[in-house]
């Protein structure tokens, strides 16, 4: 014997099945899930169309005295010397960027580092090399 719902006749259940089938398959069946006052309206004529990219510098919040580039170029040198380099001469900071597969451009900037100098920081590197560092904010 098969138990149906005991609220209601058979024939109701069809019509409250067949009422959420929309919510229950999605799309295609039974309907799509979503409404039409949610679908957003496309940009008017004399308005711009949107864009997924802003334009301009996309990195906010750089340091006094660098570029959002330098920001980028010197995090990349910093990701192929590691700390266990540090405090480190020439030839221990190409030995370790070598380990870490560091590219040729990046091996050849290490490559133009002074002999006698013993580096503390990256940052230390990175103003060797001749770039800027952040200034001091207070």
């Amino acid at each position: 014997m098969d138990r149906g719902s005991s609220k209601h006749s058979p024939r109701v259940d069809d019509q409250m099945s067949q009422e959420v089938s929309g919510l229950v398959q999605g799309p295609g069946t039974g309907g799509s899930r979503v409404d039409e006052f949610r679908v957003p309206e496309p940009a008017g004529e004399d308005q711009p169309e949107a864009t997924t990219a802003p334009g301009g510098d996309l990195r906010s919040g750089s340091p006094q005295g660098m570029t959002s580039e330098d920001v980028e170029a010197r995090s990349r040198l910093g990701r192929f010397i590691t700390m266990t380099a540090l405090p480190g001469d020439r030839a221990a900071l190409l030995a370790n960027a070598r380990a870490n597969e560091a590219p040729d451009d990046v091996l050849a900037a290490l490559e133009r580092l002074p002999e006698d100098t013993r580096y503390q920081t990256v940052s230390e590197v990175w103003a060797a090399l001749g770039h800027t560092n952040e200034t001091t904010r207070w």
